[in-house]
């Protein structure tokens, strides 16, 4: 037993690796699945290749014997998908992982397909084949990202068609591998590019048909979650018709061949045109409809009496101004006499009930000298001045008493 390291007893690298390599040993044989994808049989006895776990970007060094790797009904090549019994082994030499076979077998198309099916169960659940997700594609982009193989025929059938509808539009062209172990990676580092790209405003992704194990990278996980997160609309081209991969569930538009793709992201220039010239003729029909309209209707109203002899109107109604002008006058006249006799009925009244008009009868007031009123003659005492107002005028008086015989 090795003392347990501390500080002051620190293991040496060769005491680490070692155990490394004893817990690493005890883990014993396990199966293991993944994807062939560097193959060599250099030297007789022993043939090396790497296994590769996509969804992880992550792949693990595998050794066996030539008689593992050549048994009969193992087509063991580069791509392959295959499923492992291996010992895992640590050499401490070089501080190096692998993996010791002694059974490889080849992952038939059943379980090829029951896989793809487990991964779309995933992501399903996860929403990232959702409907909603799905964004419209833009009218007559200015650049359209195209990824896909170099000099393939899906490229060619989408730059010819594409410019053959819409001679303006441009292409950014990304040349990936679209079949083996490093398609999907290559596929997913075009489409990234294509992604920070400010002028592109749609990506296709175009490959020719292919068996099923040839489109198995168009099923890859990590492709489908990098189509996901694209912010640019994302327009699948794979395969013929009547395949289906992954990538066509995750992106905003499912094409069923290359050329279907240049027809669904560009119009047709001579479609356009002509849509534009009917749109310009229904305008213009609809246009001088109305304008036929309002002319006869500014017509009807220049034929109507108020605008066709306006002056008449204006005589008629001097006539009715006229005649309210004379009741008018007729009317404050009347008015204005009654008001008259009615003041002089007033003045009457006022005159016959004035005090004048009693003084004129022979009556008369006498006024001390402060102006009261004199109504008793033991008011006043004797030689007092005191003052007559009679009707024509004011006579002033003093008071003489003398004895009155009754």
């Amino acid at each position: 037993m090795t003392s347990p390291s501390s500080p002051e007893a620190p293991w040496p690298v060769r005491t680490v690796a070692r155990k490394v390599a004893e817990w690493i040993g005890r883990l014993g044989e396990v199966w293991v699945e993944g994807q062939v994808a560097q193959l060599s049989r250099r030297g007789a006895g022993t043939v090396f290749l790497t296994l590769r776990d996509a969804a992880a970007d992550l792949s693990v060094p595998v050794t066996c014997a030539r008689d593992v790797a050549d048994r009969p009904g193992l087509e063991l090549t580069e791509g392959a998908r295959v499923i492992v019994r291996a010992r895992p082994d640590y050499y401490i030499a070089r501080g190096s992982f692998s993996l010791r076979a002694t059974e490889i077998r080849a992952v038939g198309l059943g379980e090829l397909l029951a896989r793809i099916e487990r991964i779309r169960r995933l992501l399903t659940a996860e929403g990232l084949f959702d409907a909603a997700r799905k964004r419209p594609l833009p009218f007559a982009p200015a650049v359209v990202g195209l990824v896909t193989g170099k000099d393939s025929a899906a490229e060619r059938d989408v730059l010819v068609t594409a410019r053959r509808r819409w001679p303006a539009v441009r292409f950014a062209v990304q040349h990936s591998l679209v079949q083996g172990p490093m398609a999907a990676g290559s596929v997913i580092e075009g489409l990234q590019r294509l992604d920070r790209d400010p002028a592109v405003e749609v990506i296709v992704i175009a490959r020719g048909g292919g068996s099923v194990e040839d489109l198995l990278p168009f099923s890859d996980e990590g492709l489908v979650r990098a189509i996901a997160a694209c912010r640019t609309p994302v327009v699948t081209a794979v395969g013929h018709e009547t395949d289906t991969t992954l990538v066509d569930h995750a992106a905003d538009v499912r094409a069923a061949t290359p050329t279907d793709a240049a027809h669904r992201v560009v119009p047709e220039i001579g479609e356009q045109s002509r849509l534009v010239a009917t749109l310009r003729a229904r305008a213009r029909h609809v246009l001088s409809g109305r304008l036929e309209q309002q002319e006869r209707w500014l017509e009807g109203v220049r034929s109507r009496p108020v605008l066709a002899a306006p002056e008449r109107m204006l005589h008629g109604r001097a006539d009715d101004v006229a005649a309210l002008r004379g009741r008018a006058l007729r009317t404050l006249t009347h008015r204005v006499e009654g008001a008259e006799r009615d003041l002089e009925h007033a003045r009457a009244r006022v005159a016959a009930l004035s005090p004048a008009a009693t003084l004129e009868r022979g009556y008369a007031v006498v006024q001390r000298a402060d102006g009261a009123l004199v109504r008793d003659p033991a008011e006043v005492g004797d030689d007092e001045r005191l003052t007559v107002r009679v009707a024509g005028g004011r006579l002033p008086v003093r008071v003489a008493r003398e004895d009155v015989q009754p």
